[in-house]
């Protein structure tokens, strides 16, 4: 039996278990949840995609997914 275990990793150092692999450089919520551009506003929690390393083990893959927290200025350019 194999196990596939995601997570994200936030820029706090918080971690939190996600259902599947996000994109590189994709925009998410604070829930893991894809944010599809244009936003409606730049005035949202919204984390980038920056990196995404897999460890190994026997029987477990855990693929982590480092976030950048993106500020509203950043969000303009998404709307």
């Amino acid at each position: 039996m194999f196990i596939s275990e995601f997570f994200m990793v936030f820029p706090e150092g918080d971690i939190q278990q996600i259902q599947g692999r996000l994109p590189f450089n994709a925009l998410v919520d604070m829930n893991g949840n894809v944010l599809n551009s244009p936003l409606s506003t730049n005035k949202m929690i919204a984390y980038k995609v920056t990196a995404i390393k897999t460890e190994e083990r026997t029987g477990v893959s855990e693929t982590y997914h480092l976030l950048e927290l993106l500020g509203a200025e950043e969000l303009l350019e998404y709307c």
